[in-house]
């Protein structure tokens, strides 16, 4: 009942997030960003032996993600690179093929993660590292990286 819960609550949050940024480009990325990451933790914890594996939940979590892959190209125009605390650096738009092959290579990792339908944990570690590693490939040089 928990992961059922918690994907709604995933779908909840990624719509009405999408409402409250409006037309700012980097408030919208910035609540993209947190519901990717807040997927991201689903996943995480699955495989990290915190959660029980949950197809359900999974897919809820790779929905989010193929939602972010096919918006968040969009969300980085040029002037949308200050303010709001952003973490995007100039890389994003002075090497902009680079950043658009990376996000490329998102979206077909998580194409291929959401079109596996994992249906165990062994299967979901096979689908889910490839989607990790293209998201850690965005933000090396593309992310403004802060201490916490």
């Amino acid at each position: 009942m928990f992961k059922f819960v918690l994907s709604v609550s995933l779908v909840v949050v990624l719509v009405a997030g999408s409402a409250f940024a409006g037309d700012d480009p980097i408030l919208a990325r910035q609540q993209l960003m947190e519901e990717t990451r807040d997927a991201a933790k689903v996943i995480g914890g699955m495989l990290k032996g915190q959660e029980p594996f949950n197809a359900k939940a999974a897919m809820s979590a790779f929905e989010v993600w193929k939602n972010t892959a096919a918006k968040v190209g969009d969300l980085f125009p040029e002037g949308s690179d200050t303010g709001h605390d952003t973490e995007a650096t100039q890389f994003i738009w002075t090497d902009r093929a680079g950043f658009n092959e990376k996000l490329a290579n998102f979206a077909t990792q998580v194409d291929a993660a959401v079109a596996a339908k994992p249906e165990s944990l062994a299967a979901l570690k096979v689908v889910a590292g490839p989607v990790f590693e293209a998201c850690k490939g965005c933000h090396e040089g593309y992310r403004i990286e802060k201490e916490d």
